[in-house]
């Protein structure tokens, strides 16, 4: 194996976003993010403090949306938002682009949309990710939205919300790392749905991945690797 468990583990973003979710089933989903040590939890923000809470003294970060789901916000209420997630415990943000604005072809407006909630969250020593929607984007558009997320030295550019149309795909995964320099990682997020698929879209360059299904995943991994099974008392929410 080239990879050890914590190298796998360490990519994923335990997704905690739909919206049907219970108390309850946050509270597990917090649960399997600390049982498998993956690199966050991803949460609706109306959770984060209890997230940042549980977090707490662990080594996964705590972590929530931005404009979600489709980035329709002004840019004064996603700075909002960021600002309450940031006080509220929040250390990695992710964040939806305007969509309409880029279909428009706006990029003045997506800079100043994408560099006031980016500008923020690293002024508070956190970090930020910038989710395109691919699936409803040219090709030319993706490649414009990663050079403008390198300009304004953003930490990842991720393909997806997971709740629109189509998730990450390979052909995207490698224009955006084409054209996004080392110091602008990149998240695959929607339709990786086991270990092999992780496995896949880390051979492309991928450091990040959200996931639903990360109790499956990562006993798999630790069964490849001759590692015990974690019995985690818990039940990972439904995977898109």
């Amino acid at each position: 194996m080239d990879y050890t468990y914590l190298d796998v583990a360490k990519m994923i973003d335990h997704s905690l976003l739909n919206p049907t979710l219970t108390v309850e089933d946050l509270e597990k989903g917090l649960s399997i993010a600390l049982a498998y040590d993956v690199a966050s939890a991803c949460i609706m923000p109306f959770y984060l403090p209890r997230c940042a809470e549980r977090l707490a003294g662990s080594t996964v970060k705590a972590s929530a949306t931005i404009g979600f789901p489709h980035g329709g916000q002004t840019t004064a209420t996603k700075v909002a938002e960021a600002r309450q997630a940031l006080a509220d415990g929040g250390q990695e943000l992710d964040m939806v682009v305007n969509i309409s604005k880029v279909l428009s072809a706006d990029w003045a407006y997506v800079r100043d949309d994408i560099r006031a909630v980016a500008d923020l969250t690293h002024a508070a020593g956190q970090r930020i990710k910038v989710i395109f929607e691919n699936c409803y984007l040219k090709d030319d558009q993706k490649i414009r939205l990663c050079e403008i997320c390198t300009d304004v030295a953003v930490d990842w550019v991720k393909t997806s919300t997971g709740y629109g149309i189509g998730g990450a795909t390979h052909d995207d995964l490698r224009l955006m790392r084409a054209h996004t320099p080392p110091s602008v990682q990149v998240k695959a997020a929607g339709g990786v749905r086991d270990l092999d698929a992780l496995l896949a879209v880390r051979a492309l360059g991928v450091s990040r991945c959200g996931a639903t299904r990360t109790a499956e995943m990562m006993n798999e991994a630790r069964r490849r690797l001759g590692l015990p099974a974690i019995q985690a008392e818990v039940a990972a929410p439904a995977g898109y």
